[in-house]
């Protein structure tokens, strides 16, 4: 017996579930069933009413603030649902009104005509990782945020460092020793320098938090094979692992750089050929550490002592990837500065083969298992 088949678009907010129903085959029925809370109850009480004999139940919504909490209970109760990319959700030029029931009827209707894009569910561990190492960026942010103030504080006052490196232990030395004119001066000297060392204390607790769960993670091996690598430390390995989880879904490193934005956007036709700057779609803290990668390799290629020692224990074929990678990279890099690239360009082309390699990593290592 052949089962008939209910395509359902969510649109999906804080306390509320737009509903959509497109029936299948082209000239099915498209319909709004309602508005219901955003309540697992709510949407069970929903599936009820709408499954019987025969009848396949296909969800779908997009990815957004809500998270995956929706996927998770479906999936486990045995339903059909993918999240889906907003950003490559089909738009009707001229079409100038949205509300929720617009948008979950467009959710069903495009469902079942298969022209929506899946978004990477990761897993609750892998959500876990990834809410750690967002976190520690965010502290990262404060920190410099929080430094820029002092010292935007003190240069009001013209007070300035005459050492070489601020923010060293001579400078905070140097800092406990001002004095300003001015009681209330003081009081606000005071809590900027106590919030920069709140800061900084946040994230070395947030950086052991994130060596701990590395090594607790089903994806260890992956995050020690990426440090093999020049310039990729335990952070930036965490970061690519925990936001991008397995790289072997990726068919080709290609599509791993389309899918990090650091292809270049084009815009040609007939003969003429237009490239611009990188698309920037995808994930940003991923393509953010992989620039920043990039910056070790404007040195020639050499295996330090930290490489070294983060390379024990690694499979040889890995050694020699990241080995091979380096030699690469060190001498693109030169080439590129010395025809006068720009050196955001340079590190950007840089990070683009540091994706590449990363993902031949993940290869070698799937092999081996």
């Amino acid at each position: 017996m052949k089962k008939t088949i209910k395509n359902i678009g969510l649109d999906v907010h804080k306390n509320s579930i737009s509903i959509g129903i497109a029936d299948e085959g082209r000239d099915g029925e498209v319909r709004y069933y309602g508005k219901i809370d955003n309540n697992m109850n709510q949407l069970d009480k929903v599936i009820r009413k709408l499954i019987s004999k025969g009848v396949v139940l296909r969800f779908v919504y997009e990815a957004g603030p809500c998270g995956y909490a929706i996927y998770r209970y479906l999936t486990k109760n045995a339903m059909d649902c993918v999240v889906i990319a907003p950003s490559k959700i089909p738009q009707q030029s001229g079409n100038r009104i949205k509300n929720d029931r617009r948008d979950c009827l467009s959710l069903a209707r495009l469902h079942r005509a298969g022209e929506l894009t899946p978004v990477h569910v990761p897993t609750e561990e892998d959500e876990a990782l990834r809410d750690l190492v967002r976190a520690r960026e965010d502290a990262t942010r404060a920190v410099r945020t929080a430094k820029q103030q002092l010292g935007a504080f003190l240069l009001r006052h013209d007070i300035v460092y005459s050492g070489r490196t601020k923010w060293s232990k001579s400078h905070f030395n140097w800092l406990v020793d001002i004095a300003m004119p001015h009681p209330a001066q003081q009081i606000v000297f005071q809590e900027y320098i106590d919030t920069v060392t709140n800061c900084c204390n946040r994230v070395q607790r947030l950086t052991e938090q994130v060596r701990f769960q590395s090594r607790q993670s089903h994806q260890h091996e992956l995050i020690e094979a990426l440090q093999s690598m020049r310039g990729i430390s335990l952070i930036i390995a965490a970061t690519i692992v925990a936001e991008l989880s397995d790289l072997t879904r990726f068919e080709n490193p290609e599509k791993l750089m389309a899918f990090l934005g650091l292809i270049p956007s084009e815009h040609s036709s007939g003969d003429r050929v237009s490239k611009g700057s990188i698309t920037k779609t995808g994930n940003g803290h991923v393509r953010k550490a992989l620039v920043a990668a990039a910056h070790a390799y404007r040195f020639p290629a050499r295996k330090s002592k930290a490489i070294r020692k983060r390379q024990e224990d690694l499979p040889e074929a890995v050694i020699n990837i990241s080995w091979k990678a380096q030699c690469r990279l060190c001498t693109r890099y030169q080439y590129l500065t010395a025809k006068g690239k720009n050196v955001n360009v340079t590190k950007t082309a840089i990070a683009r083969e540091i994706a590449g390699f990363s993902w031949a990593i993940s290869q070698e290592l799937s092999k081996a298992a």
